[in-house]
């Protein structure tokens, strides 16, 4: 980007929330279901159809905003916000428009620059609008009105975001916490998180704002950061040879990495708000905000504090685990069987996260083997019962495959417990050590390198079961003697 520019950044993120039906409607509300099957005659607006607010909707946005640290507006009402699209039916989107439900707030992100504050205007309910399909269609348009009076929260920041490495940070951010508050299941690929992008830019030191551009309908966070990029240059281009920049809503192409113009912006007073006639005022009483504050979860930064000061743990090991709720507390339910919280967290990070590596379709609610069976393994680890090796490579894949077995059964059957009889394992070093004269000649040279080479070869004779500490203690010994 040209230097002489500031990049200044607002978005309006909108989560679709996880409530089994619509927010003025009881049609179910369900990503993936055949066209036009989750509606009904107040869903396609029919004359006379009145609204009726689903309650879970507006539990979900106080949650959201209580997340983040926002002022919950205790009396809020409903808007008619007008415009037309063939996929809104009614002709209007009821939103929230002078008293959104959630008031200020904010959201601390990490970036390759540091730690960054990021402050929420507001967070405000509203109904999704359907879908226009186009099926490679240049004349006919297909309207799927499934997801019309999906109820969605839309959080605005303040122009606080500098680049698109923050909009991004920005954007997982709200994506871990909507998760781990279980209002919205974050899915950027299905639509359930989306984003506009505002973006201007403005010379460094001055303090009014540039002309923005609107980018609708960001459904990658990897696009995001590239939309702000091109766009960032595009506009810095324009400055500099004189040219104008409209305010417009802008698309983002993403095979080719560029924006392009779609229509003027609309202002406030083209939508032409008013108050919803037909819904009365939403009131929050002492005792329902009370109840909603109690059952919140801990979130990822409360997490990743208690991980770091409280466990010890490293800022990496912290970010891992706190990566996504079930991971975390899968962790905090193994280091309750170990009493261990690095083992635990490397367990959790290894060979557990490997397994949902290898599964992305499921979380670590769905790993099979519990943590209470994980910690048994563990603890034969820790007791010398049975090699890492042996724990992570042989008898993990069979809990895998046969949750509720014993570990320590398995390792007997196998024959995979851990070898510390010195005389039996004296017999396989010397066999080891005689098979190989040359390596020890080179090793009594000066070419201490071959010990892991001995060790290997007596873990192999021994299919795994020889104690590495003590075979390493032994094979030492023998070489300095021979």
């Amino acid at each position: 980007m040209n230097q002489k520019y500031e990049t200044v950044i607002g978005l309006e993120v909108h989560c679709q929330l996880m409530t089994n039906t619509k927010i003025f409607a009881a049609d179910q509300n369900l990503f993936g279901s055949q066209p036009n099957q989750n509606i009904s005659v107040i869903t396609l607006a029919h004359p006379g159809t009145l609204p009726k607010l689903n309650k879970k909707a507006v539990e979900f946005a106080v949650k959201m905003g209580l997340a983040c640290g926002c002022g919950i507006t205790r009396k809020t009402i409903f808007d008619r916000k007008n415009y037309f699209y063939p996929d809104l039916p009614k002709g209007y989107q009821v939103s929230q428009d002078k008293a959104p439900i959630c008031v200020g707030g904010q959201i601390h992100i990490s970036t390759s620059k540091g730690e960054r504050t990021i402050a929420i205007h507001h967070i405000h309910l509203e109904e999704d609008a359907g879908k226009s399909v186009h099926d490679g269609s240049t004349t006919d348009t297909l309207l799927d009105y499934n997801r019309a009076g999906t109820p969605l929260i839309e959080m605005v920041t303040n122009p606080d975001l500098r680049s698109g490495e923050e909009a991004g940070q920005f954007l997982t951010e709200v994506r871990r916490m909507v998760r781990y508050l279980d209002v919205c299941d974050g899915n950027m690929e299905e639509g359930s998180l989306r984003c506009d992008l505002n973006v201007s830019i403005r010379p460094f030191g001055q303090d009014e704002y540039g002309t923005k551009v609107e980018i609708k309908n960001m459904n990658s966070i990897r696009n995001v950061m590239r939309a702000v990029d091109f766009e960032v240059k595009r506009q810095a281009e324009m400055l500099e040879s004189g040219q104008t920049i409209v305010q417009e809503t802008r698309m983002f192409d993403a095979d080719n990495g560029h924006t392009y113009s779609m229509r003027l912006k609309e202002t406030m007073n083209d939508y032409r708000y008013f108050p919803e006639p037909d819904l009365a005022p939403v009131v929050i009483s002492d005792e329902w905000l009370v109840d909603i504050q109690a059952n919140l979860p801990e979130l990822p930064r409360q997490l990743f504090e208690k991980f770091t000061t409280q466990y010890n743990l490293s800022p990496n090991h912290a970010s891992t685990l706190t990566d996504s709720k079930e991971v975390a507390n899968y962790f905090e339910r193994l280091s309750a069987v170990t009493n261990n919280y690095q083992t635990a967290a490397n367990w959790t990070i290894g060979p557990v996260k490997s397994y949902l590596n290898e599964n992305i379709d499921q979380t670590a609610n769905d790993f099979p083997v519990s943590a209470e069976q994980l910690g048994k393994l563990i603890l034969m680890v820790e007791k010398n019962s049975v090699s890492y090796s042996i724990a992570t490579q042989k008898i993990l894949p069979i809990l895998l495959k046969n949750p509720e077995q014993n570990p320590e059964t398995i390792a007997i059957e196998n024959n995979w417990l851990q070898n510390s009889d010195l005389a039996s394992l004296e017999q396989i070093i010397d066999e080891v050590l005689v098979a190989m004269p040359d390596k020890v000649a080179e090793y009594q040279k000066g070419k201490k390198g071959l010990l892991g080479l001995f060790v290997g070869e007596v873990m192999k004779k021994s299919k795994g079961t020889a104690d590495p500490k003590i075979t390493n203690q032994l094979v030492v010994s023998k070489l300095v003697i021979s």
